[in-house]
């Protein structure tokens, strides 16, 4: 899988056209956790369960529930990453009374409230 994160090219492989640059390759061998993982953490950011939550990739347009984002948390924080183009579609850190919640691989979150 490809990376498409910051600097990630207009070809969505993490190299600009004829740059010659190589791609950033990750390796996938169990290594994330499905959005569930988010809940309890974003929950504490929203006041609602969000794993009913919908997003869109901003990358691939790929649509889908929140539990369906592949999350890797070996940080200290959780970045969660599309399940079609890996392109980082939300990125969080919870400490010291503050969260830090960065959207924008997501067209939009919809959380429904009832």
């Amino acid at each position: 899988m490809r990376g498409n994160g910051p600097g990630a090219g207009a070809r969505g492989d993490g190299a600009e056209a004829g740059s010659g640059a190589e791609a950033v390759v990750y390796e996938d061998a169990g290594a994330y956790q499905d959005g569930n993982v988010l809940a309890g953490p974003l929950s504490e950011v929203f006041g609602v369960d969000v794993t009913r939550a919908a997003v869109r990739c901003t990358a691939c347009g790929l649509a889908g529930p929140l539990p369906g984002l592949r999350v890797y948390t070996h940080a200290p924080g959780a970045v969660a990453r599309c399940p079609g183009c890996e392109h980082v579609v939300l990125r969080l850190v919870i400490g010291n009374g503050t969260a830090w919640l960065d959207l924008r691989g997501t067209v939009g979150l919809r959380v429904p409230l009832a």
